[in-house]
């Protein structure tokens, strides 16, 4: 059984984090393109995410095989989204995006106490599993910090459509040309690694159920995530699609990615019961 103390010191760095950030932050210009997180930064959210791991290692393994529950679940796309956030701060930290997701992931790490089951992955020891879990959540935590990437690109279109005042709270964010070319260069590494989760899946099926492929829910909100995000790469290629619409089908893939990994969990542990 892992200590409670743990989650709730592991929530209050991402607090504190998202707080620092929301605090500390001074106004700026809109087109201010130098928007690197400082090494301090870096480091401080690397450390966060060191004392997750170590949260999810001792909450995933509790057991001889991995308990794969809703709510460990969401703490691990949670952690997966900063690492991938966290990656992405070395080329642009995008103002506000790191302290909403701070706060976001806050919450989830405190989900394994809301949402408990104790349930194990009987399968989890297969290799062919652990390649399929590491690629799928890192595909999932790319799309989640494009998903967010989106809606503050979103919210900046709309308030210069208004004509609202400049985005100093936001704290420094290029221009919306550079950070729609950043959401697209997202969302194509992104769809490679969906495409290799797929690819992985089919291994995995095949090793677990002797077929190439199972038809359930996962499989089917997988490849209709993967039909948008292709399509929309592709309108991009060809239309040039980019703002709002771009960032509502980004919306739309990602969700649908959430639910083909989280739904079948949340209709199980929290709808039947059966933990």
């Amino acid at each position: 059984m892992v200590n409670t103390s743990l989650y709730f010191i592991t929530a209050a760095l991402y607090l504190l984090l998202g707080l620092r950030d929301l605090v500390s932050r001074q106004p700026v210009p809109v087109e201010t393109t130098n928007c690197r997180s400082s090494w301090r930064a870096q480091g401080l959210l690397f450390l966060t995410l060191v004392v997750h791991a170590a949260l999810l290692h001792r909450v995933l393994f509790a057991s001889h095989q991995m308990v794969l529950s809703l709510g460990n679940s969401l703490s691990l796309v949670g952690a997966a989204t900063v690492a991938m956030y966290w990656l992405a701060s070395f080329r642009c930290r995008l103002g506000v995006l790191q302290s909403v997701l701070m706060l976001i992931v806050a919450g989830l790490v405190l989900a394994p106490l809301v949402l408990p089951a104790e349930k194990p992955v009987e399968y989890s020891h297969l290799l062919t599993f652990k390649i399929h879990l590491v690629i799928s959540l890192m595909a999932d935590g790319l799309f989640g910090v494009a998903a967010l990437h989106a809606v503050l690109m979103s919210v900046m279109e709309q308030r210069l459509h208004n004509h609202d005042r400049p985005f100093t709270p936001l704290g420094a964010l290029p221009s919306l040309v550079a950070m729609d070319a950043l959401l697209f260069q997202m969302i194509w590494v992104g769809f490679l690694l969906l495409t290799a989760t797929l690819v992985s899946g089919i291994f995995f099926s095949e090793a677990l159920f002797d077929k190439p492929l199972v038809w359930n829910h996962k499989v089917i909100f997988s490849l209709l995530s993967w039909i948008i995000f292709a399509g929309l790469l592709m309108a991009r290629q060809l239309w040039g699609i980019r703002g709002r619409r771009a960032a509502r089908w980004t919306l739309a893939g990602f969700v649908l990615l959430l639910v083909g990994y989280l739904g079948s969990k949340f209709v199980v542990e929290i709808l039947l019961h059966r933990g």
